[in-house]
């Protein structure tokens, strides 16, 4: 994505909704140039447009969760993509994290063949030709448009991949990483099973969050892309237990930020016309 839409999707984060004629403004573009902006973002299921006003209202779930943090999870993305060579086929989970890594697997220019449970992350890179993509079938669920249950697994089965990815919503030290969907969660342990080593991808602030149901126990990862606000305790933790880390800066995002125009962000509140 280009750094323009990051700044779009950085305002939307923190605001309910905003005219379009302001977000112009504020990012320093014509009217034009955004609504093709806005048009792209609208097809991958991110924001909604609404009589002259945008906002995250509406999107999917994964769509919204993609624009909040978005600088430190491609961040993260290209940390795990650079890790990745040409020719190597990989699995990847659901996720924003797992989606902005397929994305920037795809800009690497590697030929490499993706397999996925997830239909966002497929939708995501289709439209780059070096990447190949195998998509499981299964159970869908719209919500976070994966695949999930057994007839996921027993699809998986006729592959075996080096590398696994995946996503995660929370963490609980000394146990492991957790999910918000059982359905979801246990699909993804069950992919596991496929892979040689499992990768997980996470901003920090996931490692603040308890979780719902177990996804992963930490003697089964080999390791973790987060970056550095990681809390001091998790990391331990992590290097306890044999898990490598790889973590990016989150400063240059800080400051960045610090130079958009009328941030910090103000409240859009779409009023009656």
């Amino acid at each position: 994505m280009k750094d323009r839409t990051v700044r779009i999707m950085g305002l939307l984060a923190n605001n309910k909704s905003i005219k379009v004629t302001m977000l112009a403004e504020l990012i320093d573009v014509s009217q034009v140039t955004l609504r093709n902006d806005l048009v792209e973002l609208e097809k991958l299921g991110i924001i909604r447009r609404s009589r002259g006003w945008v906002s995250l209202d509406g999107s999917n779930n994964i769509g919204k969760r993609l624009a909040f943090s978005y600088p430190i999870k491609k961040k993260i993305a290209i940390a795990a993509a650079q890790t990745i060579e040409d020719g190597e086929t990989i699995m990847i989970e659901s996720g924003s994290c797992c989606a902005l890594f397929a994305e920037a697997l795809a800009l690497t220019g590697k030929n490499i063949t993706i397999i996925t449970n997830s239909v966002f992350v497929a939708k995501f890179v289709c439209n780059h030709p070096r990447i190949k993509i195998i998509l499981l079938g299964g159970y869908f669920l719209p919500d976070s448009e994966t695949v999930t249950g057994n007839m996921t697994k027993i699809f998986a089965r006729k592959f075996f991949v080096d590398k696994f990815f995946l996503g995660v919503d929370g963490f609980i030290p000394n146990q492991g990483f957790t999910g918000k969907d059982f359905q979801c969660a246990e699909t993804a342990l069950g992919l596991t099973k496929f892979a040689n080593k499992v990768y997980v991808l996470t901003e920090a602030e996931k490692f603040k969050r308890c979780g719902t149901c177990s996804m992963i126990q930490l003697d089964k990862i080999s390791g973790v892309f987060t970056d550095d606000n990681i809390p001091k305790e998790a990391e331990a933790v992590l290097i306890k237990n044999n898990v490598q880390l790889y973590k990016v800066s989150t400063v240059e995002e800080k400051l960045k930020w610090r130079q958009f125009p009328g941030l910090p962000p103000i409240l859009y509140n779409k009023k009656e016309e």
